[in-house]
Parts: structure tokens; sequence; C-alpha cells
């Protein structure tokens, strides 16, 4: 009986899902049990500082869930319907996440400013609730330093929002703590500008997250510097004259890559399809977040063209073999044809003749035969007359 042994890309996916379902639920635990200490501590010293930070643990909580959702689908691998995968489910999950750090911010803002100005302060909070503050400080520098070095690891850009999420966690808390000890020395009014500081660092949290997936859902191109790179690793490859129309995006942190690479024009399909392999492999080999790499050959450079299916197509071999026996049917090399090639080039179809049984003219003037033959077809280019042996012809077959 055979046994189903998993992939290595399959473990890795695996392990990297494992590992940011870990560190999230570690922060959820963490965000709910900041958030119950700070609001109900904020409420019995009368600090809105205080309270407002633990809105913001809340919130914290909110976006693990989301997190955790879009870890589980985001991290799904293409099926029937999703072809590129499911990464776009972070992205949106992360555009959503911002947009309730905004809310959350402009909620808090608000109403600290309407306390500032009805000129409200706080009592002193005392030192347990210094002491609290401090060890919440603490532990959300620790689970942003978790979340980050996990994130690097699984090279997800959410993790990488949620852990930046609570390092503005953390920067709030360290503004309520100043504001705290102000109060504590009489400065009550440092309290609600301190729960202003802390909505404007939410605000702008939320606002990076927005803007960083609203550009990776409008399909944003890498950085010039990257695609330069990239330009230059697929020109070292042997057999690549020149690229052109190299295009990116990113989904969730990876990266895809099409581009047109030009090679020589009469060389086999099969050479020309490995040079555009090796292109690919060069490419992830260097860039480790490509995920998929689209090449199309070109026998020819045709940058800034234009889509060639927008654009009248030339004749294809059945139409090309119907014209030319129409005009070389009683000519002697059209009668001992071996092979036709046929080659786009110029916007012209140029055409090379294998024979294989001797004919006592020159090449050239065989080809300059054929060409006269058919000088009323407009997209016939270059003619050319090529021998080779009965041996090499048997060979062939």
């Amino acid at each position: 009986m055979s046994e189903t042994v998993e992939s290595p890309v399959v473990q890795h996916y695996a392990l990297d899902h494992q590992k940011a379902k870990r560190v999230t639920y570690v922060g959820a635990w963490l965000d709910a049990l900041l958030s119950i200490v700070k609001v109900a501590v904020g409420y019995l010293v009368g600090s809105a500082a205080l309270i407002a930070d633990g809105i913001h643990s809340l919130s914290d909580l909110v976006t693990d869930g989301f997190v955790l959702t879009a870890i589980h689908y985001g991290r799904q691998g293409p099926d029937d319907d999703h072809h590129y995968g499911h990464g776009r489910i972070e992205t949106l999950t992360t555009l959503l996440l911002g947009s309730i750090l905004i809310f959350v911010a402009g909620a808090i803002a608000w109403s600290s400013v309407d306390r500032l100005l009805n000129g409200e302060g706080v009592n002193a909070p005392g030192v347990v609730a210094i002491a609290i503050t401090v060890a919440a400080l603490l532990s959300k520098e620790w689970i942003f330093r978790y979340t980050m070095r996990v994130a690097k690891e699984v090279k997800s850009k959410l993790l990488e929002a949620n852990a930046w999420h609570s390092r503005s966690d953390a920067l709030s808390t360290a503004v309520v703590l100043v504001a705290l000890l102000g109060a504590q020395f009489g400065a009550g009014w440092l309290d609600a500008v301190a729960a202003v500081v802390v909505g404007l660092l939410v605000g702008k949290v939320g606002w990076d997250l927005l803007w960083q997936s609203a550009r990776e859902l409008v399909d944003t191109a890498l950085p010039e510097e990257v695609q330069r790179q990239m330009y230059d690793v697929a020109c070292s490859v042997p057999g690549v004259d020149s690229v052109h129309d190299l295009r990116t995006r990113q989904s969730a942190g990876w990266v895809m890559v099409d581009l047109h690479i030009v090679v020589g024009p009469t060389i086999t399909v099969s050479e020309a399809h490995e040079i555009g392999n090796e292109v690919s492999r060069r490419l992830r080999h260097e860039f480790p977040l490509l995920t998929d790499v689209i090449f199309h050959i070109d026998p020819e450079d045709d940058a800034g063209e234009g889509d060639p299916s927008k654009l009248p197509g030339l004749p294809l071999r059945p139409e090309v073999e119907a014209a030319l026996d129409e005009r070389w049917y009683a000519h002697p090399v059209w009668r001992t044809l071996n092979d036709l090639q046929l080659h786009y080039l110029d916007n012209k179809v140029s055409v090379s003749l294998i024979i294989s049984d001797p004919v006592h003219q020159p090449p050239q003037c065989l080809a300059s035969q054929l060409k006269a033959m058919a000088g009323d077809i407009e997209w016939l280019g270059h003619v050319e007359i090529l021998f080779i042996t009965r041996a090499a012809s048997s060979a062939l077959r």
C-alpha cells in the first residue's frame, strides 16, 4: 500500500501557517487581558487616556480575530475558483483592519478633545495604575517583537501589519504613562492631551495600513530598483538577446512578474522555451518572494508596438502552404521538398525550404526564382533554400 508524502512546499506552508496562528493566539490572549485591566483601572481612577488605551487593546483583539480568519483562508493554495491562490484575502483584511483603526482613532480623539475643552482633569491615579501601565507597555513591546519576527519568517504582510498595530498600542501606552505620571504630580489635564495623542497615533497606523493595502489591490508595481535588478538577472541568461515589457505586482507579500524575452529568431521552440525556464529559475533564486513568473518568448524586439492580438495577423501554416503550392507546384524544388520552416519576422513570413534531392542550380538562384513566382503575395518575406544529405534527411524522419 502506497503512502502519500507531502511535498516540501506543502510542508513549508503548513509550518508557516502554524507559526502565524500561534503568535496571533498569544497576542489575542494578551490583548484580551490588557483590555480588561486597562479599562477597569482607568474607570476606577477616572483616566480617559487609560480607558482609551484599553479600547485600543480591545481593537487589537478584534483585529487578531480578523488576522486569524485571514491566515486560515488567505494561506490556502490555488483551487478551481482561485487559480492564483487566496492571498488577496489577507490584503482585504489588512484594508479592513486599517479602516477600524481610523474609526477608533476618530472616536478617541473626538471625546478627548471635548473633555480637554471642558477643562476636565483627573486626580492622582496612584502607584498601582502606573505599575499596571508599565507592565502593559513592556508586554506590548514584547508581542510586537515576537510578531514581527514571525512575520519576517513566514513573509506575511498581514502579520507585519498586526505587529505594527501592537507597536502602536505600546506607543499609546507610553503616552498614557506620561499622562498618569503628570496626573500623579498634579497636571491632570495631561490625561486628555495624552488621549488625543493616542488617537492620532492609532489613526496614523490605520492610514498606513489602508494606503499599503490599497496600493496592493490596484496592482502597484515593485520599486524601480527591484525591477531593474530583475531585468539584469533575466538579461544575464545565455541566449537572451533583450528583455522588455517587464511587469510586477504583489499579493499578500508575495510577488508576481511577467516579461517578454527576446531570443534568436531561428532557434527551435524547445530551446527558446528552455531559455525562458532558466530565466524563471534565476529570478526565483534571486527573489524568493516570487510565486509566479510568466514569460513570453519573442523572436524579435517588439517593445512599444502594442498587443499583437489587437493587430492584423499573418497567415498560419495551412494558408501559407496553400498559397505557396498554388504558385510553386510546378517548380522542382517544391516537388522535392523535405521540410518547410516558417519564420514570422518584420511583419512578414519568411520561408526556408529544406530539400534532400540535388538540384543543379545555386541555392540563391533557386530562391530568387521562387520569390519572383510568388511576388504577388504581400506577406511573403525572405526565401531561402537549404540542402541536406539523404542520410540527414532519414535521421530527421
